[in-house]
């Protein structure tokens, strides 16, 4: 059984703690959390855990992996000290703030050669596993145009996503990271080759580097084969639900899409179109919130070390920062 620390353990800690215990191949051994409320309810999760006052406490605990749960700005910085020091890290998006910053961390990961997971969680919805089979199934045709969608009703609650530095952007850097990581994972990493985006703070359209941080933004990335994917993504958007959620993918002899249903952040429907008809091909319920912690941990407790294919996180946050003009 492996033995795990947990840096950050505020809701999203909590579940990806629950997650990975009930696999049953791994421990929490130490936590780490500012906040005696945030730590109790870790503590509720795993009685046996000891309680350390940073990553420097988890790492002398013995562990082999560390959760971390902390504010985006801390990520690069806390998975590269883990993983000098051996410790295999599965880290919250974004890894880092930057192509940079994600670049060095694949880097000390591959040095290290110590297991490295980011929870790009939509991947792991068993709707989004069908669709990317379909698609490099080549079963659609040729794809020509992808559509992506994250409107989120609420913006975030914490004052530091607000601030550029520290957040390393708004919405995009939250939400659409999740819409780029997906097209470009189901299409199998194509290269890009253009990307034009806007970006948008209250209505009013953004200039490069901005002071503040965009609550609505679309881009458009043009594919080396020719093929469009569009995204858009917000915060607090006059949607009339708590969230659209979609990522379609449009080919010469088909389409296949994944949507959320009634507003939920939860729950999604995805089917398969031919002409005017359609396919469910899964439909909720499916708990799938922590199945990428749970998968990552599986596979550090059968031996995994650095997986080769942790330089796609590299790719996605190059595009990130293409978004945002760079």
């Amino acid at each position: 059984m492996i033995r795990l620390g947990f840096l950050g353990t505020g809701w999203i800690g909590r579940h990806r703690m629950q997650a990975i215990l009930q696999t049953g191949c791994a421990e929490a051994v130490a936590i780490a959390e500012p906040s005696p409320e945030m730590a109790a309810g870790a503590l509720a999760l795993a009685p046996g855990a000891a309680l350390v006052a940073d990553l420097d406490g988890l790492i002398a605990a013995g562990i082999d992996g560390v959760v971390i749960a902390t504010p985006s700005a801390l990520h690069a910085m806390q998975s590269i000290q883990a993983l000098e020091c051996g410790v295999a890290v599965f880290c919250q998006k974004p890894l880092g703030r930057t192509g940079a910053e994600v670049r060095a961390v694949v880097q000390a990961a591959q040095e290290a050669d110590r297991l490295l997971g980011v929870d790009l969680s939509y991947r792991h919805t068993d709707g989004m596993r069908q669709i990317r089979d379909i698609v490099r199934s080549a079963s659609l045709g040729t794809i020509y145009c992808v559509d992506l969608t994250f409107h989120n009703a609420y913006g975030p609650d914490k004052p530091w996503f607000y601030d550029p530095a520290l957040s390393g952007g708004g919405c995009v850097m939250d939400l659409g990271v999740h819409l780029v990581d997906l097209a470009l994972w189901a299409l199998d990493f194509p290269e890009v080759a253009e990307v034009a985006s806007e970006l948008f703070a209250c209505g009013r359209r953004l200039q490069r580097a901005p002071s503040e941080v965009e609550d609505f933004a679309t881009a458009t990335l043009r594919l080396a084969n020719g093929a469009s994917v569009r995204l858009a993504c917000s915060w607090r958007l006059q949607a009339g639900q708590d969230a659209v959620i979609a990522a379609a993918f449009y080919g010469t002899e088909g389409g296949v899409a994944l949507r959320n249903v009634d507003g939920s952040f939860y729950d999604f429907v995805a089917e398969r179109y031919r002409g005017t008809s359609r396919e469910t091909l899964s439909a909720p319920p499916d708990a799938w919130g922590g199945r990428a912690a749970a998968t990552w941990a599986v596979r550090l407790a059968a031996g995994d070390r650095y997986d080769p294919a942790s330089a796609e996180l590299v790719a996605v946050a190059d595009v990130l920062d293409h978004i945002y003009e760079r």
